[in-house]
């Protein structure tokens, strides 16, 4: 015999259940449903059919959930899932005796399950794991659960999936007898690799099995579509009269394609989310991207950075905008209004009352731009939460109208200033503000060539705070000491400092302003040295 077997630990795994295991819970739950009992006496029995139906697919959905427990945890004898698959079980049946049996509209009771519908698994997401090129065997086998007869997912996401024609072929037959049913679509990052013949001839199948469904989100974001990508989905944009929400970010969506989308899309009326992140679409594109924005007025977040708009795209985009007078988020970052953009922007801005966060970082507004802006929002958005100006060549000159429109939001939670050239003056003023503030829980002021005097004013004023969260003063000038003295500051709340690796405790600022000039004369002197 061999000593090492009999030393060798026994286990008996408990997960998955048998078949027969599975069968013999299903007609134990039946028979919950249709006997009597306290629940059955107070809410009604099912009849046989009925429960049945219910009881397969409670075991259904409590088997899927427990299995996808008993994954996070391989290693062990599958106890725990068993435990977690029998709670979910008796969950679900309390749930459905609760709700009775159903009614037929002459009071008798009808043999369907669609009261058990609500438990049913409404999102199918095939895009966690690694991603993975999906040919037609794998899809019949992945997409099994969308044939079932009855199911109720409402939610599809395949992204991060990279489908072929063959799997293409195999979701069109499947998902054609979803349409009705269908409300949300994720098709991001779903051709990834593939040639671009290939690629397109798949979302031109998608297109077509999804052509008619009435959905209120579809992403089609991380697609590399082009104009011939958005007009391989032509046959399903033309057919979405109640979209709420539509992503197209990175998808190389230039100026013809831009054009494709305001011409395919019919109506935007309902529209309350348009994302357009990092595309190149330019002044001209932005024109196109205008004409969707200004038949869109229920538009309540709107995101349309990092896309190379100029002034001229710029000052379309504003105008537009001043259509969508329920705008509650708006970002347009890493742009090139320019002041010209920018003074557009703060005319279209005095609609937006309901405007609680607007992200404007890297739009070369300069203090012009700036000052335009912020005049308008010191007025209108009296609950806005959220301000980034960063990056945007702002200067102590623009202080005095910052100032004022901060006093004035007294919701302001978090205030992005960073990039900029405010230096002391500004770290000084806005620990002023932060003294009459009672929700600012953030601030963001690095790179703004602050030196010790203005980063202490403010970190005496923020650390002084219960509920203030996070300082960001990095890459300023703050000497050595300087450094220490405010690591003291936040000693008893160390998270609340942001990193200050990139301070630079030698630096000058970078232009010859008066007070520059005399800190340097100050300087010579001291090192002076007069001969005899």
């Amino acid at each position: 015999m061999d000593l090492s077997s009999q030393n060798r630990p026994f286990s008996i795994k408990l997960w998955p259940p048998s078949q027969n295991t599975r069968q013999t819970l299903v007609e134990r739950m039946t028979n919950n449903l249709t006997t009597k009992s306290i629940f059955t006496q107070k809410y009604g029995t099912l009849d046989k059919e009925e429960a049945e139906d219910n009881a397969k697919r409670i075991e259904d959905v409590a088997f899927a959930t427990a299995n996808l427990f008993y994954e996070k945890e391989p290693d062990g004898d599958g106890g725990s899932a068993v435990q977690f698959y029998a709670k979910e079980c008796s969950k679900l049946l309390l749930e459905v005796l609760k709700k009775g049996p159903n009614k037929k509209d002459n009071g008798e009771v009808a043999a369907t399950s669609d009261n058990i519908t609500a438990l049913h698994e409404s999102i199918f997401d095939i895009s966690k794991g690694q991603r993975a090129f999906i040919e037609a065997d794998e899809a019949q086998e992945l997409l099994r659960p969308l044939k079932e007869p009855g199911n109720s997912f409402t939610k599809i996401c395949f992204s991060n999936r990279s489908f072929g024609p063959g799997a293409a072929l195999v979701a069109q037959t499947i998902l054609v007898f979803l349409k009705d049913q269908l409300k949300e679509v994720d098709l991001s990052d779903f051709v990834a690799g593939r040639p671009e013949a290939e690629a397109l001839d798949v979302m031109s199948i998608f297109s077509t099995a999804l052509e008619g469904c009435a959905l209120k989100s579809l992403n089609l974001s991380d697609n590399a579509l082009g104009e011939k990508g958005v007009r391989a989905f032509g046959a399903l944009l033309k057919s979405q009269n109640i979209l709420e929400e539509l992503y197209l970010m990175n998808d190389g969506i230039s100026e013809e394609a831009a054009r494709a989308v305001s011409e395919l899309i019919p109506s935007t009326e309902k529209l309350k989310v348009l994302h357009f992140h990092n595309n190149m679409t330019g002044d001209e594109g932005a024109l196109a991207i205008a004409e969707v924005v200004k038949r869109s007025p229920s538009l309540e977040d709107f995101r349309c950075s990092s896309t190379r708009v100029g002034a001229e795209g710029g000052v379309a985009l504003s105008g537009a905008l001043g259509n969508c007078t329920r705008l509650k988020k708006l970002d347009l970052r890493d742009n090139m209004f320019g002041v010209e953009g920018g003074i557009s922007l703060s005319k279209a801005l005095t609609k937006h009352a309901g405007l609680r966060e607007i992200y404007l970082s890297y739009l070369n507004l300069e203090d012009d731009g700036t000052i335009a802006i912020v005049n308008v929002l010191k007025e209108s958005a009296p609950h806005l939460e959220v301000l980034d100006l960063s990056g945007n060549d702002i200067t102590a000159d623009a202080l005095p109208e910052i100032v004022a429109c901060l006093e004035a939001k007294q919701f302001l939670a978090k205030l992005i200033l960073g990039e900029n050239e405010l230096r002391d003056e500004g770290a000084i003023q806005l620990s002023k503000v932060v003294e009459g503030h009672t929700q600012l829980k953030e601030i963001d002021l690095n790179s703004n060539q602050v030196s010790w005097s203005g980063a202490q004013k403010l970190a005496l004023a923020v650390v002084q705070k219960a509920d203030f969260k996070f300082l960001n003063i990095n890459g300023n000038f703050i000497s050595n000491e300087g450094i220490d003295d405010l690591t003291d500051i936040f000693k008893n709340s160390p998270n609340r400092l942001g990193p200050l690796d990139d301070n630079d405790p030698d630096g000058k600022y970078d232009d010859d302003d008066e007070g520059g000039s005399e800190d340097e004369l100050e300087s010579k002197m001291k090192n002076l040295v007069v001969d005899d």
